[in-house]
C-alpha cells in the first residue's frame, strides 16, 4: 500500500471521456471537503488509464498514474477549464492487446482482454476506500462494473451532450449551451454580409439537447437532431423562407453530429473505434450545407444559396466554465462526499426538478436518455416545440420525465 491514511481513509478521484468545463471545480470541491472531513486525497491520471496502468512497486514511478492532492495544489486549478487530471476513452474490461500495459504483456495476450482484476488490486494498493468517478455513460458504466465487484463508488455526472441517465444536468452542459450561442452570434455578422445560410455542427452523438436549447433561446431558427431523421428537402425549404423573411436575408440551422437526414447514415470522421466501440462521429454539417447549397435554387428563383459551414467541436468544451458549470459542481463534490460521510456508495449525484440528489448508480444500466420528440420538437418545422413552462426543470426538455 502507498498511500499513508488519514483518520477517515482515502478517497480517489479521477476524470474520463471528453473534457468539459467544471471538472476542475468538481475536483476542487471534493478534495477541499474530505481533506477538511479527515480524509486523504489521491487524484488517479487519465482517467481509468491511470488506474489500469499502475505498476504495484513503490521504487516504480508512477507520476503520470496518480498524484496526492493538496489544498494548494486544486484551488489553483478549481477555477480553469479541462481536467488537470487529464483524461483517456479507456475501459480496461476491454483493452485490446496493443494497449496493454508493458509490465502486464506476459499476463494479458489475448486480442481483447479483461484487466478489471489490476484495476481492483491498484485500488487496494493505493489504499482507496471510496473512489469518484467523474464522466459520461461510458466512464460510468465501468464505474457500474467496479461496484458490482465490490468498488465503493460515488459517481458526479459530466458530459456536454447532457445524455447520461438519472439525471436533469451534467457538468459542462451550461457552457456549451452558452459558448454555442456566443459562436452563432458572432458569425451572424458574416452570414448576413454575404446573405448566406449557416450551418453549424455541434455535439450530440445520441441526444440532441446541444442543438435544441440554443434554438430555443433564439440562437438559430432550425435544428436537426440524432432523434429524428429529417427530410433535408423540407430543411432546404425552411431555410430558404427563413431567409427570404430575415431584413439581413440569412438563416441558421443547428445539426447534432449524431443527425441523419432521409438516405444518409451516420457520419464519422474515421473507422477507428475507440475503447467503448464508437467511431469519432463528424462530418454531417458538410453534408447538409452541400445539399442546402444544392437543393436551395429551387426556393430562391434559380439562384443557388451559398453556406457558411462551421464545426463547433472543441470551441464548445475549450475554456474556462461559465456559472452554472461553476456552481453545480461545487455542490455535486459535496453531495458526493455527503453520502461518503454517511457511509453510503453506489450512487450518482444528480440534478432532479431543480433539486440536488442522488440516485443508485445502475440507472445507469437502464435506457438510454434522449429528446423526446414528441413532446418537445416540432417534425414538420424542424425547431423545438413547447406549450408549458411552469414546473419543468431549468433546461426545460432535459428531465427524463418532463
Amino acid at each position: 500500500m502507498v498511500a499513508v491514511k488519514k483518520t477517515k481513509g482515502v478517497i480517489g478521484i479521477l476524470t474520463g471521456g471528453g473534457d468539459v468545463p467544471g471538472l476542475n471545480p468538481a475536483i476542487r470541491a471534493v478534495t477541499i471537503r474530505a481533506l477538511r472531513e479527515g480524509y486523504q486525497v489521491i487524484g488517479l491520471r487519465r482517467g481509468w488509464a491511470g488506474v489500469m496502468e499502475l505498476i504495484r512497486d513503490k521504487k516504480a514511478d508512477n507520476q503520470f498514474n496518480f498524484e496526492i492532492l493538496t489544498e494548494e495544489r486544486v484551488n489553483k486549478m478549481g477555477r480553469t477549464g479541462g481536467t488537470f487530471l487529464h483524461t483517456s476513452r479507456t475501459r480496461p474490461s476491454k483493452v485490446h492487446k496493443d494497449m496493454v500495459p508493458l509490465h502486464l504483456k506476459d499476463e494479458y495476450s489475448e486480442e481483447i482482454n479483461d484487466l478489471t482484476p489490476e484495476v481492483i488490486k491498484n485500488l487496494d494498493y493505493l489504499g482507496i476506500d471510496y473512489l469518484i468517478p467523474m464522466g459520461g455513460d461510458d466512464t460510468l458504466s465501468y464505474a457500474v462494473e467496479l461496484y458490482r465487484k465490490g468498488v465503493k463508488i460515488v459517481g458526479i455526472p459530466k458530459t456536454m451532450d447532457n445524455d447520461v441517465p438519472g439525471t436533469d444536468y451534467c457538468i459542462g452542459f451550461s457552457t456549451a449551451v452558452t459558448r454555442t450561442i456566443e459562436i452563432v452570434n458572432s458569425l451572424r455578422t458574416t452570414a448576413g454580409s454575404h446573405e448566406r445560410f449557416l450551418v453549424l455542427e455541434v455535439f450530440g452523438r445520441y441526444a440532441g439537447f446541444t442543438a435544441m436549447l440554443p434554438t430555443m433561446a433564439g440562437a438559430a431558427n432550425r435544428c436537426v437532431i440524432p432523434e429524428y431523421r429529417f427530410d433535408i428537402e423540407r430543411l432546404t425549404e425552411l431555410m430558404a423562407e427563413d431567409r427570404l423573411h430575415n431584413p439581413s436575408r440569412y438563416s441558421i440551422v443547428l445539426v447534432s453530429e449524431g443527425a441523419t437526414f432521409t438516405g444518409s447514415e451516420m457520419v464519422f470522421e474515421d473507422s477507428i473505434l475507440d475503447a467503448y466501440g464508437h467511431k469519432k462521429l463528424g462530418g454531417i454539417g458538410d453534408h447538409v450545407s452541400e445539399e442546402l447549397k444544392n437543393r436551395s435554387a429551387k426556393y430562391n428563383n434559380g439562384k443557388r444559396i451559398n453556406v457558411v459551414n462551421q464545426k463547433l467541436a472543441y470551441l464548445v468544451r475549450g475554456g474556462s466554465p461559465d456559472a452554472i458549470d461553476s456552481i453545480v459542481p461545487m455542490a455535486y463534490g459535496n453531495l458526493a462526499l455527503d453520502l461518503i460521510l454517511q457511509g453510503v456508495d453506489g450512487r450518482l449525484v444528480v440534478l432532479k426538478n431543480g433539486r440536488y440528489d442522488n440516485m443508485p448508480i445502475e440507472v445507469l444500466s437502464g435506457a438510454s436518455k434522449v429528446v423526446n420528440v414528441e413532446r418537445f420538437y416540432n417534425t414538420e418545422r424542424l425547431r423545438p416545440h413547447y406549450k408549458k413552462f411552469a414546473m419543468k426543470p431549468l433546461f426545460i426538455m432535459t428531465a427524463e420525465d418532463g
